[in-house]
């Protein structure tokens, strides 16, 4: 049991790294984009990305599925069913929700830093760079947060994985196999485990945000 439960975990952990990891920069980057570009149809996108942070996830599992599926436009991948197609799933996840908590991040930093930050002769990079800097804490939360959705999810992952021992199956889809099966120990170590995941993911947060405020006062 405890070699299943590790190889499980194990599978949940590199699965929601990965797709957080993309998110986040695919995210981040957007929702600076949003926030300080100048660009028509910029509330259109920034609806778009509120919308995304509410759609099922469920929803976002049967579109996945739908590209993925062998008659679909992704089908000659081979990606359904597999571990890859599951990352992609948790990314469109976690992107809307690590974008708009990144724009909510850089609209609140002050009005005036872009304009001084250019008096002082930084190109774009440079701004976009110390901004970053300046709501590292923020991004960082938003970066948690994806990885927190990721991990947690059931629906898409169910739907593009197909919860397939040794192979796709991760901690939240072992834990409604075995709550189906009346396996509730086995349920109840699993979630166990997930949530002890979650303690140290929200452990590490909290140990950055209290070094990033001694770090200001210093």
């Amino acid at each position: 049991m405890i070699e299943s439960v590790h190889e499980v975990l194990t599978r949940s952990a590199l699965v929601s790294v990965a797709a957080t990891l993309v998110a986040a920069v695919i995210g981040i980057g957007l929702g600076t984009a949003l926030a300080l570009a100048r660009i028509p149809g910029k509330q259109l996108m920034t609806a778009v990305v509120n919308t995304g942070m509410a759609v099922p996830t469920v929803v976002i599992g049967l579109a996945v599925a739908l590209l993925l599926w062998r008659s679909g436009p992704l089908g000659h991948l081979d990606l359904m069913y597999t571990v890859h197609g599951m990352v992609l799933a948790q990314v469109l996840i976690a992107t809307p929700l690590i974008t708009g908590i990144t724009l909510a991040a850089m609209r609140l930093l002050p009005s005036a830093l872009p304009d001084q930050l250019r008096a002082l002769g930084a190109n774009r990079a440079q701004l976009v760079l110390r901004m970053w800097i300046e709501a590292r804490i923020p991004l960082l939360a938003a970066a948690m947060a994806g990885f927190g959705k990721a991990i947690s999810e059931v629906g898409a992952v169910t739907i593009v994985g197909g919860n397939i021992h040794g192979h796709t199956q991760v901690m939240t889809t072992a834990i409604v196999e075995r709550v189906g099966r009346g396996d509730f120990n086995s349920a109840l170590l699993y979630g166990a485990v997930l949530l002890a995941l979650a303690f140290a993911v929200n452990g590490l947060l909290a140990s950055v945000r209290h070094r990033g405020a001694s770090w200001e006062r210093n």
